[in-house]
């Protein structure tokens, strides 16, 4: 059991891990070794997201690191900065549409996001971002 700053009894909760690494040839598998040992963050889901050649390269899945990984996809998504996510869901549900890093294709080329946190108004925002063009993709719930 830990303490909150207010004195009272809280459980212990895990969050999402992330890790990031730019600017080296195997930014790829320091990400991944990252990820690894942030696993007790979330275990939910693990993705890393790349760049090679001005491309953005994905892959990401349910389960643990060492199940979402393998050589091969290691290799197909090398590159020499990237960025890793583990998860542990506090909102959403356990769906492979909410494994992180997020990659999306907009009129401006692409964009790779992995955060640690919840949109607390996002169906409130949605429908004024959407008609400004805006990309909004909630997380799945269950059905």
């Amino acid at each position: 059991m830990s303490i909150s700053l207010l004195g009272r009894p809280r459980e212990a909760k895990e969050y999402c891990g992330l890790f990031g690494v730019y600017g080296h040839p195997d930014a790829v598998g320091l990400t991944y070794l990252g990820i690894y040992a942030l696993q007790h963050r979330g275990q939910e889901s693990a993705g890393i997201c790349s760049v090679r050649d001005g491309y953005l390269r994905r892959h990401a899945g349910l389960g643990l690191v060492t199940h979402v990984f393998d050589r091969r996809t290691m290799a197909e998504i090398r590159g020499d900065c990237a960025i890793g996510h583990v998860r542990y869901s506090t909102t959403g549900s356990c769906h492979d549409v909410n494994s992180q890093p997020l990659l999306v294709q907009y009129a401006g080329g692409q964009v790779a996001v992995a955060h640690n946190g919840n949109l607390i108004n996002a169906r409130n925002c949605a429908p004024t971002m959407r008609p400004a063009g805006r990309f909004f993709r909630p997380a799945a719930t269950p059905r």
